[in-house]
This record gives structure tokens, sequence and C-alpha cells, in this order.
């Protein structure tokens, strides 16, 4: 309650829940959220000034996930929990977006929460975006992740 009453006491645009707003959020609308797994990923999508959040469910398939994120803006930051099949999670949305690939065990002990369900995680994710406080890692670049890819590859051929 009293964050909300401070929020409409505020001039538009100039706070967040934490105090000033970055200069990311001053360009984005939106905060974007990607629980991937090995057939399909929860996505959810929630609108700054309303803070309303939409959650979908999206089956893996070509071009699906740019489809789900053909709505937002160029810069617009989209955060990816790493697991074992987060390459071309953000190969797919390095077309649409901004990936930031986020460490899942530092995210899990900062959103605190007992039961870990794929809806709570992505709110999780979406809410730690809002604070600032989302514990993101390095993405190598396309051509390392590539080279690295063959690598693996070369690796399970000859073992």
């Amino acid at each position: 309650m009293k964050a909300r009453l401070r929020a409409e006491q505020c001039p538009p645009r100039a706070y967040n829940r934490t105090g000033w707003i970055t200069r990311t959020e001053a360009r984005t609308r939106e905060y974007i959220s990607f629980d991937s797994h090995k057939y399909y990923s929860l996505m959810e999508r929630e609108d700054i000034q309303t803070q309303v959040a939409r959650q979908r469910r999206i089956e893996h398939a070509p071009d699906a996930i740019r489809a789900a994120l053909r709505g937002c803006e160029a810069d617009t930051p989209v955060a990816v929990e790493a697991t074992g099949n987060w390459y071309w999670i953000v190969s797919e949305i390095e077309q649409a977006g901004r990936p930031l690939l986020v460490h899942p065990r530092k995210a899990k002990l900062m959103m605190g929460m007992i039961n870990k369900t794929d809806k709570l995680d992505v709110h999780g994710l979406n809410r730690l975006q809002r604070n600032g406080t989302l514990p993101t890692v390095w993405i190598p670049p396309a051509d390392l992740r590539d080279l690295r890819e063959l690598t693996r590859t070369r690796l399970m051929l000859s073992a």
C-alpha cells in the first residue's frame, strides 16, 4: 500500500520501487523473462506502467521464441535462466531483444521462495529485473558460441 501511494505522489517515470529508475528502464516498457525446459518455455511479460503480468507457454519450435517477442522493442532486456539448452534460446532472443543470462542458483537464493515452480520462477526473474538485482552472467558472442559447440561435438564423436 505504501509503495502504491509513493508511486502516485512521484512524478511519472521518476521513481521505481527501489528509487531512481535506470537508463534501461527509461527506454523499455516491459520486463520479459523465460524459464526454459526441454520441450517448452514459460514466458512472462510485465508492463512497467500498469504492472500487469501475462504468462504464456511456448512450445519449442523454429522461430517460436522470436514470434513470442515480436511486439517488444529492440533493446528490451529478456532474462533467461542458464540451463543446458540456453544457446539457441539466446540466439533467438538476440534477434528480437537484449538477452540477460541469469545465474539460476543465485537467482533462487535472491528470490527467497521455498516453492520453486515455473510460474513463480518467471515472476521472480521479472521482480529481480524490476529491482535491478538480477544476477547475470557473461554471454559469449555468437562466433565464440559456435566454436565451443564445434569443440563439444568433436569431443562427443572422438570419445
